[in-house]
């Protein structure tokens, strides 16, 4: 896990809210991907059982539409093939069902769709060679 990363980008402009919503989405559906990440529960000195959350810090970085477009270009390329990531569109985020976001996506273009936030997690220095000049988002 010292050569892990994970960090999350997301578009700086959207409500409070909405920032929060997409964190959780993008972490929730990398937890499914990448479960191995995400350590045992442990038990406090009451023997109450807290679940295991990610063993390393996810910095929430700042990114606005270009930065997101520009990174999934970047993802989607040979060059960072290893890397995992999730990506939360505009498209996602206007269905009401699970099913419709599927139809949806299926007739949609890559090129069309803005991304609100991406999440990647793999090799330390392919990731800080994506982000590392991105500030935290605050």
């Amino acid at each position: 896990m010292n050569d892990e990363k994970c960090v999350i980008v997301i578009d700086e402009s959207l409500p409070v809210g909405m920032i929060a919503n997409v964190a959780v989405i993008l972490g929730m559906s990398l937890g499914k991907e990448r479960p191995e990440v995400v350590g045992d529960n442990v038990l406090d000195f009451n023997e109450n059982m807290h679940h295991g959350i990610i063993q390393f810090p996810v910095p929430v970085l700042k990114g606005n539409s270009s930065i997101l477009k520009d990174l999934m270009n970047k993802l989607f390329s040979p060059k960072f093939h290893d890397l995992v990531f999730v990506d939360f569109s505009d498209l996602a985020q206007s269905c009401k069902t699970y099913d419709e976001y599927i139809q949806k996506m299926k007739k949609s273009l890559e090129s069309d769709l803005n991304y609100m936030g991406v999440m990647i997690c793999g090799d330390k220095k392919k990731i800080n060679k994506l982000t590392g000049s991105l500030p935290l988002l605050r």
